[in-house]
């Protein structure tokens, strides 16, 4: 790349975005150090420079889905938005062995589950799919963006122009819409799955690597007799009838197996999944019969969506089903069931079969198949014991004003709001600082957290080690992370996911800028538990709306060893 003086100019402001040339490496979702030439995204590699990365990933890390991609603080929007992210695939052939709290008893990875009954324990099918919103825009003749009359991004391309990501001008709450692409999956725009045999059951695991859009994925038969005329392709403009007409068949049930890549106690089965920037998803799948059908989303509520805005349904591609087994879709679940829980029988030790083989036939009170994974969930709970002499760390989101007029995006450590000049502020709250640590922690502790947004929601990432989610909370106090909930506004993205392990969670809030008041209602709050294990040194949490993250909506957090006597040791004081 060529040289990037923004890079290295000391008097720049760091919340606002710079050093387009440098960058550095993020593997999201690791359980590795952050420090040194691991995951380390304090570092800035910058023009010229050359750098190996190298991870330790330790023996008892947990398979599953994750993703890399650039965290160079002043341009991470612009490099992750242009392309460069892509899916980190943690594999295992751990059984869980031991009878369930029996000494030495250990749970083991679903990789060993989701294979055939068979003597060779083939693996099912699996694939991975990398959703990103490339929102480039054309250059004009003189090689600069193009503007329309009223100063936004004139997002046209003419033949011969070059599409580009250069300003971020061209993020903002909406511009994803307007800009009118389409969300590619692993750099493909609508793509066709083949090779997916009816009846049998795929891992399919989905990762969020865009910045600006909520994808909610849904899988419905489609009707091709309708897809004559102007409706055999897509396009933005009739998307809303290709929808209804080609779309429009029964939607496909899936389990929701593991969630930011680790597997959940209690799969969820849905017809539809959010996932917010950040996140993973990986469904077990069992299409009921050969036919073609649409991967679409339906729309996205303001409340519910990453832009604040209210998202038209989308179309992602075609999944085209071979083979000729029939199951009715209501059998779809039951169906899986009867897959996995031969697989147990075939290839699961004798002193975890049993609770295995119960677990995955586990029915609600009407009968619905609600199978569990008990004996693959990585991180035992944290329980009420761990944190009972810990104090919770409080984190706000909030986005205000600063003392120049300027829109400052900062993340605060108090719920306590105070006047700011005309404003309302979360007391303490900051833009992002290089030189100041946030949070210092001590290894081996556990803590409850609870998460906030005073303005806008915002989807919060933290590095090294995951969370449990414990309850989120509406603003009437309702807990909407218990199963087959759906709260007023239609939204069930939080639905099921209490007691689930992840590392990024969409802290929803019903305030927009200029709502806050004292005291501060109609907020969510989100509890979640972590534990500070193996690992010390400093790295970062912060919005994954990555551009808010570049202009300041992140801070600094430290993990130290025990000095013994409960604080962090200095080493030679």
């Amino acid at each position: 790349m060529p040289p990037d003086p923004s890079c290295t100019n000391a008097s720049g402001t760091v919340d606002s975005p710079h050093c387009f040339n440098g960058t550095n490496l993020h593997s999201h979702g690791l359980w590795v150090s952050p420090t040194g030439n691991s995951d380390n995204v304090l570092l800035s590699l910058n023009p010229g420079v050359k750098f190996q990365y190298e991870y330790n990933i330790p023996a008892d890390h947990p398979a599953g889905t994750f993703w890399y991609h650039p965290h160079r603080h002043g341009s991470t929007a612009l490099q992750v938005s242009s392309g460069m992210a892509g899916a980190l695939i943690i594999k295992g052939d751990r059984k869980p062995m031991g009878k369930a709290g029996s000494p030495g008893a250990v749970n083991g990875d679903l990789d060993t589950l989701l294979v055939a009954a068979t003597p060779d324990a083939k693996p099912f099918a699996e694939r991975t799919l990398v959703f990103q919103q490339i929102q480039y825009a054309c250059t004009g003749t003189d090689g600069k963006l193009k503007y329309n009359s009223d100063g936004s991004i004139d997002w046209s391309c003419k033949p011969g122009e070059t599409g580009v990501i250069e300003s971020y001008n061209q993020f903002g709450p909406g511009t994803w819409q307007q800009s009118g692409r389409w969300t590619s999956i692993n750099g493909m725009v609508l793509p066709t799955f083949t090779g997916i045999e009816a009846g049998q059951v795929e891992r399919w695991r989905t990762i969020h690597a865009g910045v600006r859009d909520t994808i909610n994925l849904q899988f419905v038969r489609a009707n091709l007799n309708a897809a004559q005329g102007a409706l055999v392709n897509p396009t933005k403009t009739n998307l809303p009838e290709f929808l209804k007409q080609v779309c429009s068949g029964f939607q496909v049930p899936y389990q929701v197996a593991a969630a930011d890549g680790l597997t959940m106690e209690n799969s969820i089965t849905a017809t539809n999944v959010t996932l917010q920037p950040g996140y993973r998803y990986d469904l077990l799948t069992v299409f009921p019969e050969a036919g073609v059908y649409c991967m679409m989303e339906p729309g996205t509520t303001q409340s519910a969506s990453v832009s604040n805005q209210t998202e038209p349904a989308n179309f992602l591609g075609f999944v085209a089903v071979s083979g000729s087994k029939k199951i009715a879709p209501a059998d779809v679940t039951k169906t899986l069931v009867d897959i996995l829980t031969a697989s147990a029988k075939a290839h699961m030790p004798a002193d975890v079969q049993e609770q295995v083989i119960a677990d995955l036939n586990k029915v609600d009170a009407k009968n619905n198949p609600t199978p569990k994974f008990t004996r693959f969930v990585p991180h035992p709970t944290v329980t009420d014991d761990e944190v009972k002499d810990t104090k919770q760390e409080d984190l706000v989101f909030f986005i205000g004003v600063g003392d120049a007029n300027a829109t400052q995006f900062a993340v605060g450590n108090s719920f306590d709001v105070i006047p700011y000049a005309d404003y309302l502020v979360p007391k303490g709250a900051a833009p992002y600082s290089p030189d100041r640590v946030d949070r210092n922690l001590v290894l081996g502790t556990a803590q409850q957290w609870e998460l906030r947004s005073y303005s806008v929601s915002h989807p919060f990432h933290i590095h090294v080690n995951p969370f449990q989610i414990m309850g989120i909370y509406d603003p009437d106090g309702k807990d909407v992370s218990l199963p087959d909930v759906t709260e007023a506004d239609g939204d069930n993205q939080f639905a099921g996911l209490s007691g689930a392990w992840k590392d990024t969670l969409f802290v929803k809030t019903n305030l927009n800028p200029g709502q806050l008041t004292i005291p501060p209602k109609n907020y969510y709050r989100m509890v979640i538990r972590t534990r500070y294990q193996r690992y010390i040194g400093e790295f970062v949490l912060h919005c994954h709306i990555l551009d808010h993250e570049d202009q300041g909506m992140m801070q600094n957090v430290s993990i130290g060893l025990n000095d013994g006597s409960g604080g962090i040791s200095r080493g030679h004081h």
